[in-house]
């Protein structure tokens, strides 16, 4: 074997869809890291910019670079889920119905006695909450559960397998989170996977996902003042929830609750029903092969 068909072997082998997606996210990791050291060692700690804040600020463009330079040529099918001619539009669309779907979801829970406002709120921590709580979470989450494992699952065994198992893991890797259960794990699951995997399989970039989670957690932490996944922000009014856990997400936040797990699932299906009328649902990788062979 000549040096060429060596290469040409080993490159088949990083361009298998599981085989590029482990790639990613090891790349993903190398840049949590280097966000995390760079904000640690590297930035001066100031009042208005806690660590955590630095990290999230250091470590979004370091993602985004490493996505245009490295992720984004991965796999059979190098593909940039950044780049949409309708991304503005996509990403509005997602920031209004993440937006609209959490507020309808705090009215009902007020129609239902179940959440009031107590008071006036505090602003002061407004912006570092915004970038904590809304666009770190959107950018990086996305970039990994949609734009790393559903793409690469997806492209290996299809649309349905990509859409259980990051649903799934999403729901999972929120029980490390403060007040988590296993029933906030599986709302989310249901609520935030299919949703947001759904938007993704839709426009097929990540701006609308991206949209719909960074208004989903500005309007619950910084709006209506309930714990984003487990933690409590600063919030332009003071709230409070009481009442039955399946209908308060019991300390975890609203969207631990029946109320949105039905009304974001609800949506995340019309969405999904969308994307196969449009032809978006992808068979699996042997599938598309033994077509190909056919033909």
């Amino acid at each position: 074997m000549n040096l060429h068909e060596e290469r040409s072997q080993w490159r088949r082998i990083a361009d298998f869809p599981l085989m590029a997606m482990l790639i990613a996210l090891v790349i993903a990791i190398a840049c949590f890291t280097a966000g995390a050291l760079i904000a640690q060692f590297l930035l001066p700690p100031t009042p208005a910019l806690p660590r955590q804040t630095r990290f999230d600020l250091v470590s979004i463009p370091i993602l985004l670079i490493a996505y245009e330079f490295l992720i984004r040529h991965l796999g059979e099918r190098p593909k940039d889920d950044y780049r949409d001619p309708r991304a503005l539009r996509n990403l509005g669309l997602g920031l209004a119905a993440g937006f609209a779907l959490f507020s309808v979801a705090v009215g009902i829970a007020a129609l239902m006695g179940v959440y009031r406002i107590t008071g006036p709120g505090d602003a002061s921590g407004l912006v570092a909450a915004l970038v904590g709580s809304a666009i770190f979470p959107a950018v990086s989450e996305e970039l990994v559960f949609r734009g790393i494992m559903f793409r690469w699952i997806e492209e290996f065994g299809g649309s349905w397998m990509a859409l259980l198992l990051t649903s799934a893991l999403f729901g999972a890797v929120h029980l490390s989170n403060h007040g988590a259960t296993w029933i906030a794990a599986v709302f989310i699951a249901f609520e935030a996977g299919i949703m947001l995997g759904a938007a993704y399989m839709l426009t097929r970039s990540l701006w609308m996902p991206m949209g719909i989670h960074a208004a989903w957690n500005f309007a619950q932490g910084e709006l209506y003042d309930i714990p984003v996944s487990g933690h409590a922000e600063k919030a332009l009014v003071k709230a409070q929830l009481s009442g039955p856990p399946l209908l308060t997400g019991n300390g975890f936040g609203l969207e631990a609750s029946l109320i949105a797990m039905v009304i974001a699932t609800a949506f995340g299906a019309w969405l999904l029903w969308l994307a196969i009328q449009r032809g978006q649902l992808m068979s699996p990788w042997w599938v598309r092969r033994r077509a190909i062979k056919a033909t």
